[in-house]
């Protein structure tokens, strides 16, 4: 009943649709970039356990 008293092409229609648009265009484009990253890395954290590269060593100052 909304559409026949607004009209098939209403102005809001048209911007709903037009970001409806842009945004399946996004999430494909995210879902591609997702997919190749995965296919090369298999991750996106590498070495996440396991000892640190250059572990810090804290030494006493000595006397005075």
């Amino acid at each position: 009943m909304a559409e026949a008293a607004s009209g098939p092409d209403s102005p809001e229609d048209d911007a709903k649709r037009k970001f409806r648009e842009a945004l399946e265009r996004k999430r494909n484009k995210q879902a591609d970039l997702n997919a190749r990253q995965s296919a090369r890395d298999g991750g996106k954290v590498q070495g996440a356990h396991g000892p640190a590269q250059s572990k810090r060593a804290f030494r006493r100052k000595s006397g005075g």
